[in-house]
């Protein structure tokens, strides 16, 4: 018998793990998202669902999770990578160049969907400090989702989905401060919304300078030891160290520990490790990311939700319509033509992740109770199963509204634009180097000689420019003074060494990369100046030969050192030609 409890506790996670690794893939099949196929598992498998048939049969006992609260650390991991890894998304560099969409239009969605929400609530008789919780909790939307589908979609390079980025950014910004607010409202703190906003925002301050100096003075070098004297396993080690320890800090100051991960991820964000992190912790983050939502699922009583249906359905209906105006108008005012609002509103209204993350800090605190946590809970679970329908609704309406053509294509002026990239030719190679660059929110102007292309390129939000980048007058126009570096991916030899030997004119310092059909024509290329050249040739044959090798039954670690050794004396041999 001792070791009942330990059974349980095993039998509970390989129900866990059965929902991770067969139910949400079979979902991710039918399109659904999986922040919203772990909800559907949680709700599923829980006490309130098929456990509830317990006593029925009791083979169920198998097939669901009978002790929730015994995942709940596991749930709370998740959160923090979450949180930590959001953090080192960040930057102050991608918010400035976003400066107008992220804390315009973005500010205003947050807040006034925040203030109007909080208020409704209010006017029905929810206590003010509850009232306000949840209104900020509902005020922001799935970054996991919205994201999945612009990406999944090719959408996020589109006008609309900047405008979504940006708005989500700012909200992503705000889920610390929120976080904060909230355990200021605990009912032993006993201080008044006023001193709570001053105190948020003067922790806030210190928080920034502690990340400023942190981490440029003292990160960066412990990691440089731990990479130089250990590898990929300390270094695992040294990020698990400073996630955890920033939010036990943060917790034993009296604030959310999921504000100290998302300060950890600033901190190692300012740092050439950042990109390594990401990977390293990505799938930990979704396994145990997966356990939160679907511990939110098991919460969720559909005895009790189907008691008060009316109450849920016209929240979801209101929570809808009200944020959808908000965004409409917000995206409209700061972000472009009505097409672009309309597309980006729908995205934007249904509720998101991190509404279950301050709805647990409130209810945790005392803030809030089953009765209000229950139906808010159900609203935003429902609202984000909406996410994909609402993505398709809103691009058939943008679709339907007319956007006057331009009576001309014209030639936008980046001549004073600064630390930009510049990529001439936008076919398929231009295409993928610029979706690439812009995942990491690298500013790209791109040049093009077809009329076709370019319009093509602008109408999906690319920074195109109509002209040729052999033309010295066409580079400084596309801000070839400023620029920090170019990209020729022409595949015409003539072109594309005419434009490397302009490029170099004008900049004779600057990185200029080049694509060359072979060899031959890389040499050629690093003689007009290129600094370096990728041929065609040598990259086709290194990955068919990775194909083959692979068909042999090498591993993919293997084939991956061949290649790239064989890819290092290829381009030494280039180089010699």
């Amino acid at each position: 018998m001792g070791h009942e409890g330990q059974e349980i506790f095993l039998k509970d996670m390989l129900v866990f793990l059965f929902a991770a690794g067969v139910i949400v893939p079979a979902f991710r099949i039918l399109k659904l998202p999986a922040v919203a196929g772990f909800l559907i598992a949680g709700v599923a498998l829980g006490p309130h669902g098929l456990g509830a048939f317990e006593h029925l049969w009791e083979p169920l006992q198998f097939l669901t999770v009978s002790e929730p609260e015994a995942a709940a650390p596991f749930a709370e991991l998740g959160v923090l990578f979450l949180l930590f890894l959001l953090g080192l998304e960040l930057s102050f560099e991608k918010l400035w160049d976003m400066k107008r969409i992220v804390f315009g239009a973005g500010g205003l969605q947050a807040i006034l969907s925040a203030t109007l929400i909080g208020t409704t609530l209010w006017l029905f008789g929810v206590n003010g400090q509850a009232a306000a919780v949840i209104g900020l909790a509902l005020a922001l939307s799935s970054t996991a989702i919205v994201m999945q589908v612009l990406t999944s979609e090719h959408r996020a390079a589109t006008p609309a989905g900047r405008t979504a980025l940006g708005v989500l950014l700012f909200q992503d910004i705000l889920v610390a401060p929120i976080l904060i607010f909230v355990s200021f409202l605990s009912p032993e703190t006993g201080v008044n919304i006023v001193q709570t906003v001053l105190r948020a925002l003067f922790e806030g301050l210190i928080a920034i300078v502690i990340i400023v100096i942190t981490g440029r003075f003292v990160l960066q070098h412990v990691f440089r030891l731990a990479a130089r004297t250990g590898g990929r396993d300390f270094l695992m080690a040294l990020t698990l160290f400073v996630v955890i320890g920033a939010a036990v800090m943060t917790g034993m100051a009296g604030l959310s520990v999921a504000l100290g991960a998302f300060l950890a991820g600033l901190l190692l964000g300012e740092t050439e490790f950042r990109h390594q992190t990401e990977v390293d912790l990505d799938p930990f983050k979704g396994l145990l990311l997966g356990i939160f939502f679907m511990t939110v699922g098991m919460s969720i009583d559909l005895a009790v939700i189907a008691e008060i249906a009316p109450i849920v359905l016209g929240g979801l209906a209101g929570l809808i319509i009200l944020k959808a105006i908000v965004a409409w108008g917000a995206a409209r005012l700061f972000a472009g033509p009505a097409n672009v609002a309309t597309e980006s509103a729908f995205l934007l209204a249904p509720a998101g992740e991190f509404a279950f993350v301050v709805m647990a800090a409130a209810a945790g605190a005392g803030i809030l109770g089953p009765e209000l946590t229950t139906p808010v809970t159900a609203v935003a679970g429902l609202s984000m199963l909406l996410i994909p329908l609402g993505s398709r609704l809103g691009q058939s309406l943008a679709k339907r509204i007319k956007v006057p053509d331009a009576p001309q294509m014209p030639n936008d002026d980046f001549s004073e634009r600064e630390g930009h990239v510049i990529i001439a030719g936008f076919g398929r190679v231009g295409r993928t180097i610029a979706r690439i660059l812009d995942e990491e929110q690298a500013d790209i102007v791109i040049m093009e000689r077809s009329f076709h292309s370019v319009q093509m390129g602008r109408n999906e939000g690319w920074q195109v420019q109509l002209g040729d980048a052999a033309r010295k007058e066409m580079l400084e126009v596309a801000g070839a003074q400023g620029a920090s570096l170019f990209v020729v991916t022409v595949d015409d030899p003539v072109s594309a060494e005419n434009m490397v030997r302009a490029i170099r004119t004008l900049r004779p310092t600057v990185p200029v990369f080049a694509r060359a059909r072979d060899a031959e024509h890389g040499k050629t290329l690093r003689k007009a100046g290129a600094t370096f050249v990728i041929p065609d040739a040598i990259e086709a044959g290194l990955q068919l030969a990775g194909r083959v090798l692979q068909e042999f039954g090498y591993a993919k670690e293997t084939v991956r050192d061949l290649i790239g050794s064989e890819r290092d004396e290829e381009y030494r041999k280039a180089d010699q030609a």
